[in-house]
Parts: C-alpha cells; sequence; structure tokens
C-alpha cells in the first residue's frame, strides 16, 4: 500500500507535468501551422500582372472583372452613407473630368508601351460620382475603378488642376488595384495575428497581436497613398493641368484639417505637409527638364 501510494502520487506529479508541456507544444504547433499557412497562401502565390503598369503584384483577386463586380456591389451602399449622389453642374463637371484624365491615361499606356516593347491597357471600366455629403471632406475609389469625391471636398476646391489632382489620385488607387493587395495584406496579417493569439494562449496575446498587425497594415495604407500621388502629378500633367495643382491640393487638406487629426504613425494618410515634399521631388523626377508650358493651373 505505501508503494502503491507513493508510485500513484509521483504519477500525478509527472502527469501534471506532461499535461501542461503537451497542452504548449500543441498551441505552439497549431500556431506554427497557422502561420506558415497564412505566409504560404500569400508570397507562395505567383501574383497576377498589373495590365496598366505591367507589374507583378500579390492580390486577393487576380481577375480584373471580379473587382469591378466588388466595386460595383458596394458603390450604392458609399453612396448611401453620404447623403446620395449629386446632380446637376458639379456632379457632370466631375464626371468630365475624369473623363479628361482617362484620356491622359489611355496617352500615359501608349508612351510606356513605346518604350518599353510591351503591351499594356486599361481594364477597368470607371465610374466618377460626386457625393452630396456637405460635411467629411474626403475622396476615395472603390476596386475596380468606383471614384467618389464629396460635395464638403469639392466645394473647397479653387481651380480645375485641384480637382484633376483629387480624382487623378484616387484614379492612382484603382490602377495599383490597393484596395485589392489590402485585402490579400489583410488575409496574411490575420492568419499571423491569429498564429500569435494561439501561441500566446489568453486573450491579451491575441489583443497584441492583432494590435501589431493592424500597425503593420497602416504602413502600408500610408505608402499607398504616396504612390497614389504619384499617379496625380502624372494623370493631371497628362490630361493638360499643372501638376503643381496637386500642391494646392494639399493646402486645401491642411485648412480643413485644422492642422490637427490624429498622429501620423496611427493614421493611413501622411500629414499633408509631408505630402507636399513628397509631391515636389515627384515633379522633379516626372519632368526634370522642367514642367512643360502652357498647362492650365
Amino acid at each position: 500500500m505505501p508503494t502503491r501510494g507513493r508510485s500513484s502520487g509521483s504519477y500525478g506529479r509527472s502527469s501534471g507535468r506532461g499535461m501542461f508541456g503537451g497542452g504548449l507544444k500543441m498551441r505552439l504547433l497549431i500556431a506554427a501551422g497557422l502561420a506558415i499557412f497564412a505566409l504560404i497562401s500569400y508570397y507562395g502565390s505567383p501574383g497576377d500582372k498589373n495590365q496598366i503598369t505591367g507589374e507583378t503584384e500579390r492580390v486577393a483577386m487576380a481577375d480584373e472583372e471580379q473587382e469591378m463586380a466588388l466595386g460595383a456591389q458596394a458603390a450604392p451602399e458609399m453612396i448611401q452613407q453620404h447623403g446620395g449622389a449629386s446632380r446637376g453642374a458639379g456632379a457632370e463637371r466631375v464626371r468630365q473630368m475624369g473623363i479628361r484624365l482617362l484620356g491622359g491615361l489611355e496617352d500615359y499606356i501608349a508612351k510606356i508601351e513605346q518604350e518599353k516593347g510591351i503591351d499594356l491597357e486599361n481594364p477597368y471600366n470607371f465610374n466618377f460620382t460626386l457625393l452630396a455629403d456637405p460635411q467629411t471632406v474626403n475622396a476615395f475609389a472603390l476596386p475596380g475603378g468606383q471614384v467618389f469625391i464629396t460635395e464638403a471636398l469639392y466645394r473647397r476646391l479653387e481651380t480645375e488642376g485641384e480637382l484633376a489632382g483629387v480624382l487623378g489620385h484616387e484614379i492612382g488607387h484603382v490602377i495599383e488595384r490597393h484596395g485589392n493587395k489590402r485585402m490579400a495584406q489583410q488575409q496574411l496579417f490575420a492568419g499571423l495575428a491569429a498564429a500569435g493569439g494561439v501561441a500566446g494562449g489568453d486573450v491579451n496575446s491575441q489583443r497584441m497581436s492583432q494590435a501589431i498587425a493592424q500597425m503593420v497594415s497602416m504602413q502600408y495604407g500610408r505608402d499607398d497613398e504616396l504612390e497614389s500621388d504619384r499617379w496625380g502629378v502624372r494623370l493631371c500633367a497628362e490630361a493638360g493641368y499643372d501638376p503643381r495643382a496637386m500642391i494646392g491640393l494639399m493646402k486645401v487638406l491642411e485648412e480643413a484639417s485644422g492642422g490637427g487629426g490624429p498622429p501620423e504613425m496611427l493614421s493611413t494618410h501622411p500629414k499633408p505637409a509631408n505630402r507636399v515634399k513628397y509631391i515636389q521631388e515627384v515633379i522633379q523626377m516626372e519632368f526634370p527638364n522642367g514642367i512643360p508650358e502652357g498647362l492650365r493651373p
């Protein structure tokens, strides 16, 4: 009996350590599996060729038709959230500006095709909408070519060039497939965040992993904005407008924010003051011999 008692006690303590170790190992194995799956799903993909830029990209939807369908499906809700679509001269002015910019895009594509000897095309059916929202200073684009600008921003613009800059910037988001790329990135970050939460084994670990993933994805957002600023500069000039209007646009946005807003680190949009410097650098790169004469402000 005493021997069995000691044996039983020893077995109990040994079993406790084994169960704890096994639980930790199992969590780590599951976490590793989730992380590997997320990484392979993202980096293991060969990517898809961007038909406008010719670059290979990692996106959630390789078919541009899917992008356009997704954007068209989401557009009515976006319009409703901002008080509906505006009518009249302003809405037509926005639409006509969009058409001019798309003409500029076709000219740019033809130029790049000739320089690089590659076949490019614009696969998207763009649509430009002026939203009746009089308070929210904003413009945005959905995947596939749905482009929006609010009345609150539209009314603050002083020149056609500034309107060209806004819409050109949003066209840039569509061209670079930023929404599509972000969907693929978020799938990756969600997988890694889930892996971190499982490995930590508690709610705090999960929250920390999710917070880190969100901050990483925000960094991509800021890069997207700068990349789209570059397209704004290009398309302004291609459509016959002075790209320096983009600098005026940043001043409009700075005034609209009142110099406030969240810290840049926690915002998907770089502060307008910082974007001015970037835009000036882009203008210098795009036009090393100086801005062509005759462009409209």
